[in-house]
């Protein structure tokens, strides 16, 4: 969910020509759930096209992968349909599922000539995440609860959600949230540790990343329903679908095959076990996708 908007064009750059000639290239974020859902999508496709398929995972974040998607240097890449409403449609956020989905595609489709496929079959959503030893001492089950407290607390946040449009600033005004002190910008996969280790008392992270119950993290409900729903799913150019009009039902066949408790597992394999990316994709697709 996760996603710098300064590195774009030093990442771009860094790109060079990889989306030239009749390669499939892939792009993930800079997490590790989108660098998981690349490899998936890369070997179901190298497995049901014969084809190979360059990967650029952990690439940058949403305007990054959104810049390099258009720019032609991608071909395709996961993304979340609440981050492409707010962060790059510039809508206003919407907790309809339903509405949310069908402005996406067809906005994508009209404005930059890219088809959002079928989505995996979970949501990731912002978790605002406190640390579970604090969440049963203080009585938190949802954000609202953490207004009597944040003039004393220490908040951490990812630096694109801090700029994003259904980031920090309108949860801050939507909760009446004031920490004692402006939060602490830091890359996203710092700040569980740092909230951990007390360094920071409140965080954004993801609802299904799988270092929440690994560290005693509590996810807190958004009771105010402020943020949207967030189907990951991958966006592909149209171009490349024509050239290679076999991807779009090989990447039929994951849809729904991932819910939020199973991407929880998946990442908690790479990020608390260690387990490497391409093993963990491969194992999932033998066992979900023969």
């Amino acid at each position: 969910m996760a996603r710098a908007l300064s590195v774009s064009g030093l990442a771009l750059a860094l790109l060079g020509a990889c989306g030239q000639g009749d390669r499939i290239v892939i792009g993930a974020k800079n997490f590790t759930e989108s660098d998981l859902l690349a490899e998936i999508v890369a070997q179901q496709l190298e497995r049901r096209l014969h084809h190979p398929v360059e990967r650029r995972l952990h690439l940058g974040g949403t305007f990054v992968c959104h810049q390099a998607i258009l720019a032609g240097q991608i071909d395709l890449y996961p993304e979340y349909s609440g981050t492409a409403f707010t962060a790059v449609l510039k809508h206003a956020a919407v907790s309809d599922r339903d509405s949310v989905t069908r402005v996406v595609e067809r906005e994508y489709a009209a404005r930059f000539g890219l088809r959002w496929l079928a989505p995996f079959g979970f949501d990731n959503t912002f978790a605002i995440l406190v640390r579970g030893a604090d969440a049963r001492r203080d009585g938190l089950r949802r954000i609202s609860d953490v207004a009597r407290l944040s003039s004393t607390w220490r908040a951490g946040f990812g630096y694109e959600f801090l700029e994003r449009s259904d980031g920090f600033a309108g949860l801050a005004r939507v909760y009446g949230l004031a920490f004692r002190a402006p939060p602490t910008a830091m890359d996203l996969g710092i700040t569980y540790r740092a909230l951990a280790d007390r360094k920071v008392d409140l965080i954004a992270g993801n609802s299904t990343d799988g270092q929440i119950a690994a560290l005693d993290l509590v996810a807190l409900e958004d009771d105010r329903r402020y943020f949207p729903p967030y189907q990951a799913a991958v966006v592909a150019r149209e171009e490349t679908l024509r050239r290679h009009p076999e991807m779009a039902a090989a990447l039929d066949e994951l849809q729904g095959k991932i819910d939020d408790a199973e991407m929880r597992r998946l990442n908690s394999l790479a990020d608390v076990r260690h387990q490497d990316i391409r093993t963990i994709a491969q194992t999932w697709l033998e066992e979900h996708v023969p």
